[in-house]
């Protein structure tokens, strides 16, 4: 039930924020699709996992719900140092490499195993790498990888 809370709860923070951002217009933009592409599309991935979080099927048991409190806060920890991080990372190493990071610790932090944690951040981050700077020409910082643009 506390799952479903935090869902709608996240559905309707999700519309506010995309009301917020479909308004939004700077002085200046260097990129076609405009400075509110990324937070919309991240909204609207959010608010995807939101509803499908409120359509799951009810399980019985919830004899799970109540050791799962402090396994959640723990991996919400650590999935707030790696986001910080990141943060941290982003320009110094560049979009592609703190992104391929990123998704690694994220993969193994929710089980994933070393291969395919490493196969799917890999092409995760290139991906989006790709869609964001080549798609919808959003520059993204290369970092140490500078030198093999061009």
């Amino acid at each position: 039930m506390h799952d479903r809370i935090f869902a709608a709860i996240t559905l309707l923070l999700c519309c506010v924020l995309a009301i917020a951002a479909w308004g939004y217009s700077a002085p200046f933009s260097y990129e076609p699709v405009g400075p509110k592409a990324f937070p919309l599309l991240l909204l609207l991935l959010i608010a995807a996992g939101a509803v499908q979080l409120m359509l799951r099927p009810v399980h019985e048991s919830h004899s799970e719900e109540a050791a799962a409190p402090r396994e959640v806060l723990i991996k919400v920890g650590i999935c707030l140092a790696i986001l910080a991080l990141y943060a941290a990372l982003f320009e110094v190493l560049g979009f592609i490499l703190s992104s391929v990071m990123f998704g690694i610790a994220m993969a193994r932090l929710y089980g994933g195993r070393w291969s395919h944690s490493l196969i799917n951040g890999t092409v995760l981050a290139v991906g989006l790498y790709l869609l964001f700077d080549k798609a919808l020409d959003v520059p993204l910082p290369l970092g140490i990888l500078s030198s093999l643009e061009n």
